[in-house]
């Protein structure tokens, strides 16, 4: 039966499961939820994620959905193919996990209302809520300067290596380096470097080709 994403091309979180599959060099089927029709809201794709938001994934006969649940399953069951994203020793795999943590409760709080309000909403045809900009702004920057100490110690947030922690951040960075949000990674160079070795690397740039609209 094979691998199946369902998602639709600019989604973050699809996205996200995208760029897990080929940091690991698998082959998946990409199936398209037309989110301006409300597919995602409907059958057959609302029995795949009853909440109605992509993506959702396959693999055989095993079904998820949430985006982080599934790249931890791809790390896990594929271990031995591809770029390793989950460390084999537990105190390692610990702090990945920890950094995972972070990313999902500190950073992308903030950074995925940003992205919303900067790349979302033209798409739809709204206006840029500035309040909620200025806002969200503010509470991004405060977590990069944690991050920002965190990186003069790593390479990577969690650790030396390239991980889940870091994959994870990908697809909004991509979406806030081409706003004024860009320059609160500029201010801080280590942040900087960091944000631009993961956008470099080949497998998201794989995505990006793949995923064009």
């Amino acid at each position: 039966m094979g691998i199946k994403l369902h998602g639709y091309p600019l989604s973050p979180a699809a996205r996200r499961v995208a760029a897990c599959l080929e940091e690991k060099g698998l082959e998946y089927e990409f199936v398209l939820v037309d989110l301006s029709t409300g597919q995602q809201k409907k059958e057959p794709f609302i029995s795949l994620n009853p909440f109605g938001q992509v993506p959702a994934f396959e693999d055989g006969d095993l079904k998820l959905f949430e985006s982080r649940a599934i790249t931890q399953y791809i790390a896990r069951t594929y271990a031995d193919k591809g770029t390793p994203l989950i460390p084999t020793d537990p105190k390692k795999a610990a702090i990945v996990s920890v950094w995972s943590e972070v990313e999902s409760n500190r950073f992308d709080a903030s950074a995925s209302k940003l992205s919303f309000e900067f790349v979302a909403k033209p798409l739809f045809g709204m206006i840029t809520d500035e309040g909620a900009v200025d806002l969200n702004a503010g509470k991004l920057a405060e977590t990069l300067d944690i991050y920002e100490s965190r990186l003069a110690e790593s390479k990577y947030v969690g650790g030396e290596a390239f991980s889940l922690a870091d994959l994870h951040h990908i697809p909004i960075i991509y979406n806030l380096f081409k706003t004024k949000i860009k320059a609160l990674f500029d201010e801080r160079p280590n942040v900087k470097a960091w944000a631009e070795d993961i956008l470099a690397r080949p497998a998201w740039q794989k995505v990006l080709e793949s995923m064009k609209v």
